[in-house]
């Protein structure tokens, strides 16, 4: 599973690998229940999959499905993002991310976002972590060795998505249904 090749079944407590060479359905993973319901967000490691949930991030094997453990983080974790070694959540109403070193789980720190952030996006440069924020219609610029606030900016209304492409960040901007490249 990827972000490209899964996709998350809301409000179902469960994700669905397809291949991607032909849409053919692998199979269908329950991911957990409770704090983990309405499944929203997904990054790949190399080896796992890592899912956003109510209040929590699971981590499941990709080979079949099953979920190696669960890791509490911040208020209605939206987005999730790898960068080689952590895992970083992009926590909506807690208005912070949060950083996991992926091999365990293990809480590596909490960066706190403007106020009125409503984080809703993230993505990796290679060296930082760029943060969609849907209330402030920013962008934050994270370093991704410290968690230290970077730059923020401003591009247009309703930013939401992020995606870096090798070269530069582009950002879906709902207000204006528009794309930004930065």
């Amino acid at each position: 599973m990827s972000n490209v090749g899964g996709d998350v079944n809301f409000p179902d407590l469960f994700v669905t690998k397809v291949r991607a060479s032909d849409g053919v359905v692998l199979g269908q993973f329950r991911v957990g229940s409770g704090s983990l319901s309405a499944p929203n967000g997904l990054a790949f490691d190399g080896a796992n999959v890592w899912v956003t949930g109510v209040s929590i991030v699971a981590k499941v094997r990709a080979s079949d499905g099953a979920v190696l453990g669960t890791f509490t983080v911040g208020v209605n974790p939206t987005a999730v993002a790898f960068d080689g070694a952590n895992i970083w959540v992009a926590n909506q109403r807690s208005e912070n991310v949060t950083k996991l070193r992926a091999s365990d789980g293990a809480l590596l720190g909490t960066f706190s976002l403007e106020p009125g952030a409503f984080s809703t996006g993230l993505a990796f440069d290679g060296a930082n972590i760029w943060v969609t924020n849907s209330g402030s219609n920013s962008v934050t610029e994270l370093r991704a060795s410290d968690g230290a606030v970077v730059g923020n900016f401003f591009p247009v209304l309703g930013v939401s998505g992020a995606f870096f492409d090798g070269a530069n960040v582009w950002v879906t901007n709902g207000g204006g249904n528009t794309v930004t490249k930065m």
